[in-house]
């Protein structure tokens, strides 16, 4: 049986491995420092693999730079071991939510989550520190290997430090900014679906590095658009301009599919009474929308002469063409989809009625403050949902993250924002599913930053931004279910709180040849002392990619304590003494997946036994140990 790696994955390896199926011919052989043999890479071969597009040595190049790029790039890609903990006390509805709230550095967060949520993620939102030279920044480690990483379980100094004042004094004032934020873009662009999107606040401190670091991340080719939002309606008389605005940057996966899958938004009371029926159809009210297009973007089959129905002759205005080919536009007269006019002689538009999925408002780019709220609206929203106390000075609205919802997110999709802060994209998830009967989930990370010593939220009892985002949820889903609410929906307002923390495995596991013979009697066990079966199993559901929001439930067989992934996808024991009554009894089950205590079994012939067991009684039972 193979050992779980338990750790998140080698970014490094991936990359050798992909460049191994596009040029075979340029994976080589080498030996590390300790003289053992290894896949690498013979750049030499690439150089000429690539010689008519490489760039070498100095030449100039388009590109973003700044000190501390490729360190960036190389914790990014460095693997973590580490693991996440589940907290049934802080959560709501542990067993039954479809929603999960990680609490601790997102860095790590984006790392542990590259297996389980590959390709799942819909919609990310995030609002990152602004830079204004007093925000808190992430202070990430660039100094060890990979190596290193695995042998140390936590990437904090000696006094648990992650959090550094980004201040104007310090020399590296954008370099720091863009190296925090580089890898976890890198990473979060993985867990996008291939029309997913990322929607990014940002003020004009950071708006042209992130543009052109999104351009390298995302591709140029990827941008959908630069959003502006009215955030305050207040003039300041105390600068020398009034800055109203903030940017919200958006890029998505891929480009094509993004555009085939965006959602138009709902019609408004004044966009309604556009629509009429003046003659009669039964399918309802409709409006007319213009039958041309620019000429630039047509074919030769666009261009041709319409006959109305009275016997004009229309063609495209100049520089124009039909949005149409002529085959496709007597089909949409014969379903009386075209509309001449109450007379018959005006100039062809195309029939859009209310009812039908084409009706609805293509988003603009500009985001006025009574269309979405302000910060100043919604700071007052969450003082009124905090009894009166102010627990963060900068929240976003709620109707701003509805809104990038309902533009990207169809009513099952997963949306993310790991820089989470007051959680105001959990309220507008939630809002969302009441009104239209949606199941839409969200996944949110946060690190247990402190609050500000001296303020409100501190007066109030909190002392972790994580602890707000926590109870923001817990109010928000309370208050929505007492409201109006679809008659379908499921009412999952509650969050899975799982907590980062070192890795369950003591170092033996992933450095065996560390341990002198000395050490060999304390480690027997290769299983922390103070980690319970429901710590190990959640690590086992990363390592194996099981989605972390999955029912568990928990069964005694033969007298051992056995977990169950959403029914069969995964079963897990991690007793001492396993006996093959027991594994005959768990794989007459027939569970996709299966995992035991590589300790547990109660001699070595049960363990040689298990694989032959369940290739009788369930042969496609994949089946790991730890």
């Amino acid at each position: 049986m193979d050992k779980l790696k338990l750790h998140s994955p080698d970014l490094t390896a991936q990359n050798i491995d992909k460049l191994a199926e596009l040029f075979p011919n340029c994976v080589t052989e080498t030996r590390n420092e300790k003289g053992e043999l290894k896949q690498a890479i013979d750049f030499d071969q690439l150089r000429q693999e690539l010689s008519a597009s490489i760039v070498e040595g100095p030449q100039e190049r388009y590109q973003l730079n700044w000190p501390g790029k490729r360190e960036a790039l190389l914790t990014a890609n460095a693997p973590i071991a580490k693991t996440l903990r589940p907290c049934r006390e802080e959560s709501v509805d542990f067993d039954t939510t479809r929603n999960l709230f990680i609490e601790g550095d997102n860095l790590d967060a984006l790392k542990l989550l590259q297996e389980t949520y590959l390709n799942k993620v819909k919609m990310i939102y995030i609002d990152p520190p602004y830079n204004t030279g007093s925000d808190f920044i992430y202070e990430d480690d660039f100094s060890e290997n990979t190596n290193e990483f695995l042998r140390r379980s936590n990437q904090k100094d000696d006094e648990g430090n992650r959090l550094v004042a980004n201040t104007e004094t310090n020399g590296r004032f954008h370099s720091e900014w863009l190296s925090m934020i580089y890898p976890r873009l890198k990473l979060a662009r993985n867990l996008l679906t291939d029309d997913g999107s990322i929607w990014i606040s940002i003020d004009d401190g950071e708006y042209a590095n992130l543009k052109q670091l999104c351009n390298q991340v995302f591709g140029e080719e990827n941008f959908v658009g630069s959003f502006i939002w009215e955030k305050r309606k207040t003039r300041e008389n105390r600068r020398v301009f009034s800055f109203n605005h903030d940017y919200i940057l958006c890029y998505t996966r891929e480009q094509v599919m993004f555009q085939a899958s965006r959602n138009l938004l709902p019609l408004t009371d004044k966009a309604r009474r556009r629509y009429s029926n003046s003659d009669g159809d039964p399918r309802g009210d409709w409006q007319s929308v213009a039958l041309t297009a620019q000429a630039g973007h047509g074919t030769p089959a666009q261009f041709y002469t319409i006959t109305t129905p009275s016997g004009r002759k229309v063609d495209p205005a100049s520089g124009n063409c039909w949005r149409v080919t002529e085959k496709k536009l007597k089909e949409l007269i014969a379903d009386n989809r075209i509309w001449f006019g109450s007379e018959g002689k005006n100039v062809p538009r195309r029939k859009v009625f209310i009812n039908e999925g084409d009706s609805g408002l293509t988003p603009h780019t500009l985001w006025r403050a009574d269309e979405v709220g302000t910060t100043d609206s919604a700071k007052r929203k969450l003082n009124e949902l905090f009894s009166s106390v102010t627990v963060f000075d900068t929240p976003k609205p709620v109707g701003l993250l509805e809104r990038i919802a309902q533009i990207s997110m169809d009513r099952g999709d997963l949306a993310f924002d790991f820089f989470a802060g007051s959680a105001p994209l959990a309220e507008a998830i939630f809002q969302l599913n009441a009104k239209d009967n949606g199941f839409r989930r969200v996944l949110l990370a946060q690190i247990d930053e402190p609050c500000i010593e001296g303020s409100e939220a501190i007066r109030a009892g909190y002392t972790t931004i994580a602890e707000i985002s926590k109870e923001r949820i817990r109010r928000t889903g309370k208050k929505i279910i007492e409201g109006e609410c679809h008659d379908g929906w499921n009412k999952d307002i509650g969050f899975r709180v799982l907590k980062i923390d070192t890795s369950n495995m003591n170092n033996v596991y992933y450095t065996p040849d560390a341990i002198n013979q000395d050490d060999l009697f304390h480690q027997a066990d290769n299983i922390r002392p103070d980690r319970t079966p429901e710590d190990l199993l959640f690590q086992v559901m990363l390592d194996w990619g099981v989605d972390l929001t999955l029912p568990i439930a928990r069964e005694s067989i033969a007298g051992k304590s056995v977990f169950h992934v959403d029914e069969n996808a995964l079963a897990a024991c991690f007793d001492e003494g396993i006996d093959e009554a027991f594994v005959k009894e768990l794989a007459t089950r027939q569970p996709l997946r299966a995992v035991f205590r590589d300790s547990g079994f109660a001699n070595d012939s049960v363990k040689i036994n298990v694989e032959q067991i369940f290739k009788h009684l369930s042969p496609r039972t994949d089946i790991k140990v730890i």
